[in-house]
């Protein structure tokens, strides 16, 4: 299990709060940044859903 330090949506510290507005945002999009470095993901939005790749901690995709 791994902790999630960053928001996906805006990159920020998960811990700065206000992120409510980011939540609502990732249920109906990709994430933008990895949770784990906050480095900017290659995304792919595809018919089927979505893929988010972070070059150092792999792929994602939509459920």
């Amino acid at each position: 299990m791994t902790t999630v330090l960053y928001c996906g949506h805006c990159g920020r510290e998960t811990d700065e709060g206000g992120h409510d507005a980011c939540r609502q945002a990732l249920a109906l999009e990709p994430p933008r940044y990895c949770d784990q470095c906050r480095r900017r993901m290659i995304v792919q939005v595809h018919p089927m859903g979505w893929t988010a790749r972070c070059s150092a901690h792999g792929e994602l995709s939509s459920p």
